[in-house]
């Protein structure tokens, strides 16, 4: 039974990071749908089966090529929002010891120590200088 699994599968895409996501995002709206009652309920409900379906037309493709480019843009998405959250909470850290600025002319983040008063800030990244009360 196993071998035949095998070459059933074989050449096609399999799962992924991006099927896992559509699986709990799957099992979310099922959760959602039977918690919530009305047309939102009802929205979350007729979620369910698109997010399934979808899941095993990926599973079972056999453009792989077309699927790790779809799962690439996924893990390159999933990236730009993890460090994003990852450098929120690097600042919330270190909120009691610095303070942060943006840079006016480039927007890079600056970060400088708290208590000095007020200072002149150089951007490392474009040389620009303005003040600010740290």
């Amino acid at each position: 039974m196993r071998e035949r699994i095998a070459r059933f599968m074989a050449g096609r895409n399999g799962n992924d990071q991006f099927n896992m996501a559509l699986l709990i995002a799957a099992a979310v709206s099922l959760l959602l749908g039977s918690i919530l009652r009305g047309s939102i309920g009802g929205l979350f409900t007729l979620l369910v089966p698109v997010l399934l379906i979808y899941s095993y037309f990926r599973m079972l493709s056999r453009n792989i090529y077309k699927r790790q480019e779809e799962n690439g843009k996924y893990l390159r998405l999933r990236y730009k929002l993890i460090s994003r959250f990852n450098v929120l909470k690097e600042r919330w850290k270190q909120r009691k010891d610095y303070k942060f600025f943006t840079c006016p002319s480039c927007h890079a983040a600056l970060r400088v120590p708290r208590g000095r008063g007020k200072i002149k800030i150089v951007c490392r990244k474009c040389g620009n200088s303005f003040e600010g009360r740290s």
